[in-house]
């Protein structure tokens, strides 16, 4: 199992940290000892002090797949659900300013909290989907899949050609504007619509 994360793919969020706009799908691996599952809390590392939240639609790959058409790409997921890709983001500042790799900054032990998982056929418009993130009972962020650059459809066709998809792959597809820090005792919860996701707590 793998985690496909895609960086950039909502305008205002490449925006807020004065990124450019990408032209295909910017990907990067999270190791499976990332996932943060059944709601535990997430412990603040000792390595960082800018650990920073991204909420995120996230895809469950169903079936295996390489080259996948773009008018095919639906048929290989019937999973959704949310997860938080955290990013300490004073060890990515230091990867960027040395041209270094980003894993130690996105791919740390719990650096993927995952919640729940619902069935697509239960969303009228997966293309047209609003989800939030609640901080301490504040709104932070508050998306729609509207806004991606990229299409889910899109976002496996391009991952499949360089990676083959297999089942229970999970595909992180970007994350909207309102990222910020978080702090111990801090309380995440996500929704798709009024569904609560994802609840946990920063220990």
């Amino acid at each position: 199992m793998k985690i496909i994360c895609i960086g950039r793919n909502y305008v205002e969020h490449a925006k807020e940290l004065n990124n450019p706009l990408p032209e295909v799908p910017i990907f990067f691996l999270k190791p499976e000892t990332a996932l943060l599952q059944k709601n535990q809390p997430f412990f603040y590392p000792e390595f960082s002090k800018e650990i920073h939240y991204e909420t995120e639609v996230v895809l469950k790959i169903k079936k295996v797949g390489k080259h996948i058409e773009e008018k095919f790409a639906h048929t290989y997921f019937d999973e959704i659900g949310l997860g938080i890709d955290l990013t300490a983001r004073d060890l990515q500042s230091i990867c960027k300013k040395k041209g270094l790799p980003w894993e130690i900054a996105k791919g740390f032990d719990g650096s993927a909290p995952l919640g729940k998982f619902i069935d697509k056929s239960r969303l009228s418009d997966i293309n047209n989907l609003k989800f939030s993130l609640k901080v301490n009972g504040e709104i932070r962020q508050d998306g729609n899949t509207k806004d991606m650059i990229f299409s889910f459809d899109k976002i496996i066709a391009y991952v499949s050609q360089f990676l083959s998809l297999k089942i229970g792959d999970l595909i992180f597809t970007g994350t909207p504007e309102g990222v910020g820090p978080i702090k111990i005792d801090d309380h995440f919860e996500a929704f798709i619509g009024d569904e609560k996701m994802l609840d946990i707590m920063i220990k």
